[in-house]
């Protein structure tokens, strides 16, 4: 007995010294790869000496002679602390994930092939004007000299993750930066989606107004009604099932709401206590780990600018200068256009025009597949754009037989020069300077906020397509493609761009609101970010004559819910007071210490209150009961909670109580009967999944922000140390937006919000702030992967400052690039 409690213990410290052993190498391999701050190094492609001082948050402040250069210094910092993450973008817009990630990804890689966005990059370089494309070569040669200092002194492969992943790091090229602003011009875009979704809903909702209920316009001026998609495009079948979501990680589609947001407003001198003019801005993508932005300073000829970047692009693409500050918000243009194309019965090979049947545009693409055969695909395009196949974007549901889907899209011009606005933009030194940059803008359409030292101004930029007057849907409904008013006539002038210059009442914003009420076809969109963020913002701006740098932070983390607000007072309004007083532990009382908890809120989504749990789990639970009979399957794509589909419900406009009645049920059911039904069934589910202690109810715990690596996130262990959760405030309609999820176990974790937060002071421009949600580096045993994470979560900032001084005094590390 005793000398097998000997060998145990022996092989018990055998395994543990050998599990000492493993970890200690996979430390040794991984911190490899960790860069080294504070170094000099000769490098080739540059003629100044180049200075990246590294400031006490890691962010670095580039110097050199020449502009070039400094565009060389930003590259080396983006390939030092994201080499990862710009190799998958890369991958990802080139659609060669598959070579890579297997079977996983072919789906992704074939629309990207098919939507030709590298190509059409390649094409785009030669558009962008001299300024430019110094900048990308500049840039470019930077992230080579990174890539060919990581192979020649073995510094770990330049990422942990090049170690589970044995691929070669191709060199940079300017083409890979202007892919990835079409990768995120994707991203950025659901007109697409929302096309489908409405054709898909009015094939099964007969009644316009039903319709006008769960897919509402924004409140303003009445539209005219839209023809009925089966009559628009006759054959399609009215309830065809749509094909499994893809919502991996690696897919840059994002399901509706989920395509952009943000927030911008700025302040003229008269609004400003301190004189000078104020901007605030965030933007709001997926989040992930690292964060998709990338903070840094570029000292230009024409002055210092500093912001926040997205490694792949030589860019500030929302940050200051000492001149002028810029924010970046989501246009909602309607750039994009679903077509139905009809095939020669006779030839697939040739589809319907206006002229008759023409051949398709065809192309082979060879799709390289890890453990797998490659595929070859046929691409095709039309006078339209490209043909998509009926697996993407649900198009087969909405695609009679004898027919193709094809889009059209303002991303998909092969002379697309908004990179050289975004260059441009650093170098403008005004608010009409800037105005006169914008015009370049392509795609994705935006809505740009600027501030200089005595005006403010917002315009959309981007192009916006001209339609005929005539446009059978008016860009709204997939329509057929041969039909000469529904196709595009190039794009309107930027004249036609909404613009907002120095406004008499000094302030200007957006929170993907509408912004315009014009006529199609200068009405820009028909489908909007937001309604209700816009309200609160108004009530915060208009509630003060004056603002200061502290009250556009405050207001940019206002978690007070006009959506709660509004709508609690409809739903429970026979619910309230009304009921008999019953024990402990039944359901009834359950119901009435949930009613009191919400009777006295008055609509703060804060993380450490119960009341916004309560609320978020009635309305979903209270939208599912009302769309799930009329809707079927087709409810599933309803994911969030429409609060104006709500409020016409419970206000009965046009008739939309009927949404309460039961279809399957004998007896007629009414709005309260259904609202009590679905608190009840939100209870249900919150005792189930966290406790039946109402009180003791956190809103953090179920709004945890997932800031996730795309890769390893799923994968065990490493998820431990690559994942980064944050218990935060906020929701869906709130200024600190936290977008919820939406499905699945976890609906209301924090999936999509500001990345970056920036707030910009020209009356003291060095004490303006920004913070990104995570940290600069991708490298997650590097302390700066996640320490600005916590700032974030707290609603605190970082300095942003342009005094090279300041950042020296405390820097982690200087880099000297020499030629």
């Amino acid at each position: 007995m005793v000398t097998v409690f000997r060998w145990l213990v022996r092989i018990t410290g055998a395994v543990l010294v050998f599990s000492c052993l493993v970890i200690a190498l996979i430390y040794y391999l991984a911190s490899q790869s960790l860069p080294d701050y504070d170094k000099a190094l000769k490098v080739n492609g540059t003629t100044t000496e180049i200075e990246i001082v590294r400031d006490h948050a890691n962010v670095p402040h580039i110097f050199a002679g020449a502009d070039r250069d400094v565009f060389f210094g930003l590259g080396y910092a983006h390939a030092q602390d994201r080499l990862w993450q710009m190799m998958m973008l890369r991958r990802t817009v080139q659609g060669r994930l598959s070579e890579m990630f297997g079977a996983r990804t072919v789906n992704t890689d074939k629309l990207l092939r098919r939507l030709d966005f590298y190509p059409l990059a390649t094409r785009s370089v030669e558009a962008q004007d001299a300024r430019t494309m110094r900048a990308l070569e500049g840039y470019a040669a930077g992230v080579n000299a990174r890539i060919a200092e990581i192979n020649r002194d073995s510094l770990g492969r330049g990422a942990p993750e090049f170690f589970l992943f044995d691929t070669a790091i191709p060199p940079w090229r300017p083409a890979d930066s202007v892919a990835i602003v079409k990768l995120m011009a994707l991203q950025l875009s659901g007109q697409l989606s929302t096309e489908v979704l409405r054709a898909r809903t009015s094939l099964l909702l007969p009644d316009e107004n039903r319709l006008a209920d769960i897919l509402p316009d924004m409140p303003g001026p009445g539209i005219a009604a839209l023809p009925d998609y089966a009559a628009l495009v006759p054959g399609v079948p009215r309830y065809a099932k749509a094909n499994p979501r893809d919502d991996d990680p690696l897919n840059p589609v994002k399901r509706r709401g989920f395509a952009g947001a943000s927030n911008g407003w700025a302040a003229a001198p008269s609004r400003s206590a301190s004189g000078g003019t104020l901007l605030a801005n965030d933007p709001h993508l997926e989040f992930t780990a690292p964060s998709t932005w990338y903070l840094a300073r570029l000292e230009l000829s024409a002055g210092g600018v500093i912001g926040a970047t997205i490694p792949g692009i030589p860019a500030v693409l929302t940050g200051r200068s000492d001149r002028l500050g810029w924010g970046l918000t989501s246009a909602y243009l309607d750039d994009q256009d679903v077509r139905i194309e009809a095939l020669n019965p006779d030839n697939p090979e040739e589809y319907r025009t206006p002229d008759g049947f023409k051949t398709f545009e065809t192309r082979k693409s060879i799709i390289s597949i890890k453990d797998d055969a490659p595929i070859t695909m046929t691409l095709r395009w039309t006078d339209n754009g490209p043909v998509l196949p009926g697996t993407h974007y649900d198009l087969d549901t909405i695609t009679p037989p004898g027919h193709v889907a094809s889009l059209s899209w303002t991303a998909l011009s092969p002379h697309d020069t908004s990179m050289t606005a975004a260059v441009n933009l650093m170098y403008a030194g005004s608010v009409d300077e800037a105005l006169g940059v914008s015009e370049d803008f392509i795609a994705p359409a935006q809505n740009l906020t600027l501030a200089d030292q005595n005006n403010v101004a917002l315009v959309m930029v981007g192009a916006m397509p001209s339609r005929n007057a005539r446009h059978q849907s008016k860009g709204r409904l997939p329509t057929q493609g041969w039909r000469p008013e529904n196709r595009w006539n190039g794009r309107l002038p930027f004249s036609d761009n909404p613009r907002f210059v120095s406004p008499a009442g000094g302030i200007v914003g957006n929170t993907n609101n509408k912004i315009v009420d014009r006529p199609f076809p200068q009405h820009v969109s028909y489908d909007w970010g937001d309604s209700q963020r816009i309200q609160r913002w108004e009530r915060l701006m208009q509630g003060r004559e004056v603002h200061t740098r502290d009250s556009f932070i405050e207001a940019q983390l206002d978690t007070v819910s006009t959506t709660a607000r509004t709508l609690l007072p409809l739903i429970g309004a026979d619910l309230w007071f009304t009921t008999e007083a019953a024990p402990e532990g039944t359901p009834e009382r359950r119901r009435q210490d949930a009613l009191n908890l919400l009777a006295g809120w008055n609509g703060e989504m804060n993380e450490h209150l119960p009341e916004p749990l309560l609320y978020a789990a009635w309305l979903r639970a209270l939208q599912e009961r009302l769309i799930r009979d009329d809707l079927g399957p087709l409810a599933d794509e309803y994911d969030h909670v429409e609060p104006l589909f709500i409020e016409r419900v419970f206000r009965d406009v046009d008739g939309a109580a009927a949404w309460c009645d039961i279809i399957r049920s004998a007896a007629v059911e009414t709005c309260t009967d259904i609202s009590r039904l679905a608190l009840d069934d939100a209870l249900v589910w919150v005792a189930e999944t966290y406790g039946t202690a109402l009180e003791s109810l956190r809103w953090g715990d179920a709004h945890e922000a997932t800031h996730d690596h795309p890769v390893l996130g799923k994968v065990a262990v490493l998820n431990y140390f690559v994942n980064i959760r944050q218990s935060t405030s906020g929701g869906d309609n709130t200024l600190m937006r936290g977008r919820t999820r939406g499905t699945g176990p976890d609906p209301f974790q924090n999936t999509h919000g500001a990345g970056y937060r920036g707030v910009y002071d020209f009356a003291d421009p060095d004490s303006s702030v920004f913070v990104t949600a995570t940290g600069q580096s991708g490298h997650f045993l590097s302390r700066h992967y996640d320490d600005l994470g916590q700032l974030w979560r707290r609603g605190e900032y970082i300095p942003m400052s342009l005094d090279a001084d300041l950042a020296r005094a405390a820097a982690v590390g200087i880099t000297r690039l020499t030629p």
